[in-house]
């Protein structure tokens, strides 16, 4: 009979105890929420999807990304960086010139169409930027921005596994933009598939500095870089706007 009320009452107590842990569990989840916003931006309704692909996609860039670019900058001479990054975007320039042409900017489009015209042929294939010295600017354009220009909402901000920071209509337009870059066409695949990672690699390398900058500022770095990525990428969308 004792042993049977002393189970009683401790099964009773260990109710209690749980319950009241829970309690100030939920409270305190409450407490941080009210204080940070978590989980109620309505920007960020997918935030603990998004911080768990941030959370992977740092690491890899860290362990990988990182210290490959890294040695590739300590490596490789300036011109050559500079020669690199100018041929993938001068090929970039095709593809912009058709979501400007699709987003109503005729004069855009056409500037594009120069800039890869002149950058091609007097560029050497577009490892010299001609066009930006005579005075033709560059565009960065995509189809994102295209759906956006046509009234296509946003939706809500998206972390994607290894390609980072996005929405769910970039991430639906990205096939597009794949398909529209002329290195997708690149052949034999095996030059295709190392030009893909040298653009990758270079790419990460010109905004080394940059990225340390942002990681020591941010005291929360996925806040940092959504708050950030979703300011620039609506003014990409709609520059014209205040």
């Amino acid at each position: 009979m004792f042993l049977l009320l002393a189970s009683v009452l401790l099964t009773g107590c260990s109710t209690v105890t749980v319950e009241k842990i829970k309690d100030k569990a939920d409270q305190t989840l409450d407490v941080l929420s009210t204080k940070t916003n978590i989980g109620k931006n309505p920007r960020d309704p997918l935030e603990g999807f998004n911080r768990a692909m941030f959370s992977f996609n740092d690491t890899v860039d860290t362990a990988v990304v990182k210290p490959v670019a890294e040695a590739y900058r300590a490596a490789t001479p300036g011109f050559v960086q500079t020669g690199i990054g100018n041929f993938f975007s001068n090929i970039g320039d095709v593809w912009n010139a058709v979501n400007n042409l699709l987003q109503g900017r005729v004069n855009d489009s056409a500037t594009d169409v120069m800039r890869f015209a002149v950058n091609t042929t007097i560029g050497l294939g577009g490892l010299i930027d001609i066009g930006s010295a005579a005075g033709m600017p560059k565009h960065n354009e995509d189809f994102g921005q295209t759906l956006g220009r046509w009234g296509v909402k946003s939706g809500p901000y998206l972390v994607l596994p290894v390609f980072g920071p996005s929405t769910v209509r970039d991430a639906f337009a990205m096939p597009v933009d794949m398909y529209g870059d002329l290195w997708y066409y690149k052949r034999p695949m095996y030059i295709k598939n190392i030009g893909s990672v040298v653009r990758l690699v270079d790419k990460r390398a010109s905004v080394l500095d940059a990225g340390s900058l942002l990681e020591e500022a941010a005291l929360d770095k996925y806040v940092f870089f959504r708050d950030a990525y979703l300011q620039r990428r609506a003014g990409q969308v709609s520059p014209d706007a205040d």
